[in-house]
Parts: C-alpha cells; sequence; structure tokens
C-alpha cells in the first residue's frame, strides 16, 4: 500500500510536526504529539487510499514542494524546495511571540504533504469498458482529497465523544489547512475540482475550528 517514498515522507511529516506542536515543551509532549499527529496523518492518508481505489486510481504521497519562486519559465530553483518540511517551523516561531497575549503558543501550520494520482488503465478498462477513460479529471483528484478532509472531520467528532479532546482539535486543524487552496495542497484540487463542494467543506471546517477556539 506504500512505497518507500512515502514511508519516509511520512516519518519525517510526523517528526516535524510533532516537534513544532510540541515546540514549547519537547520533554513532556513531543511522544505524546508525534503519536497524535501519526494518527491524524495515516487517517487522512488511508480515506485518501480508500477514494481512490474507488475511482479506479493510484496516489502517491509526496512532500510538498516549491519548484519556483516567479512565473518565468527559467525563474526555477535547482533543487526542489520542502516548503512542507520548513513552514511550520518558521509559522510557529514567527507566531509564537505574537500570540502570547491570546493565551496561545504560536500556530501550528499542519499542511506539509500533497499527492500525485494516476489511473489504473487496466482496471478502468475490465470495469468500464477498453475506450473508457484513463486520464484523471480534476473532479476526480477533489474527491480523493475530499476524502482525506471527511476522514479526519469524523475522528475530530469521534475524538470530542470519547473525550480526547487534543486529538479533536489536531484533526479538525489538519482539516483546516489542508483546505486552504494554495499551491497544490487538498484545498487547490477540491476548489478546481468543485467549488461548490469546496465552499461548503470550508464553512464545515471553518466552523469546526471556530468551536475548537470556543470550546475546546
Amino acid at each position: 500500500m506504500f512505497n518507500k517514498n512515502e514511508i519516509l515522507v511520512i516519518i519525517t511529516t510526523t517528526l516535524v510536526l510533532g516537534f513544532t506542536i510540541a515546540l514549547t515543551d519537547l520533554k513532556n509532549l513531543f511522544l505524546i504529539s508525534l503519536l497524535s499527529i501519526f494518527l491524524v496523518i495515516m487517517i487522512n492518508i488511508l480515506f485518501k487510499k480508500a477514494a481512490s481505489y474507488f475511482w479506479d486510481t493510484e496516489i502517491e504521497i509526496k512532500h510538498w514542494e516549491f519548484t519556483r519562486f516567479g512565473l518565468k519559465p527559467h525563474q526555477k530553483f535547482k533543487k526542489p524546495v520542502q516548503i512542507g518540511l520548513i513552514l511550520p517551523v518558521i509559522i510557529k516561531i514567527i507566531t509564537w511571540p505574537l500570540t502570547k497575549g491570546l493565551g496561545m503558543l504560536g500556530v501550528n501550520w499542519l499542511a506539509a504533504f500533497t499527492f500525485d494520482v494516476k489511473g489504473k488503465v487496466y482496471r478502468a478498462a475490465k470495469r468500464h469498458g477498453v475506450y473508457s477513460f484513463s486520464e484523471v479529471t480534476e473532479a476526480q483528484m477533489g474527491y480523493i482529497a475530499v476524502a482525506g478532509i471527511l476522514g479526519n472531520l469524523i475522528f475530530a467528532v469521534l475524538g470530542y465523544l470519547i473525550g480526547y479532546e487534543n486529538f479533536a482539535a489536531l484533526n479538525l486543524g489538519f482539516a483546516f489547512f489542508n483546505m486552504i487552496p494554495l499551491s497544490n495542497l487538498d484545498g487547490s484540487k477540491i476548489f478546481f475540482g468543485n467549488t461548490v463542494l469546496w465552499t461548503v467543506l470550508a464553512a464545515i471546517v471553518a466552523i469546526g475550528a471556530l468551536a475548537v477556539i470556543l470550546v475546546i
């Protein structure tokens, strides 16, 4: 189900996000943060994997990267910048002093990876006919991304109902940041796949995030 590159992405993302979440108390919180964010990440990925199977496709999880710094063809970095591993740390450090007055210790940016998707031609041909689709549409990519967000929302509700409020908040936070239509994050895939669906889902996630702030 997971190749070597995906396993590496999961491990490095878990370490970086676990570190930033526990940055204020590394000694006591690091292991708890690692386990919690690992579960959140796996929920998101497994729901996407299940959705991709339904759509006769396969996805590969990869780091969120920046490959260019401008609009012109030559304005590219020599090597892709692993923005998904860098941005969470930068956001935490910058927002730490700014949020002290609000009773917070920085903002935990939780969008760190994205995915590529391709159609399984042999399965599509078997189920839908030889001349059926083989390319993946923007709508299908959007639905796969939606599945991951829904997985986190479901477990946010379950976590809250059984008393694991921090786990619920982490799932909601993960869904919130990944719904941002930026670069090739899930939010962009959903937005360009189905704008109405993105609007509805973004509203649900925003309400959930507001509930975390006011209640949890």
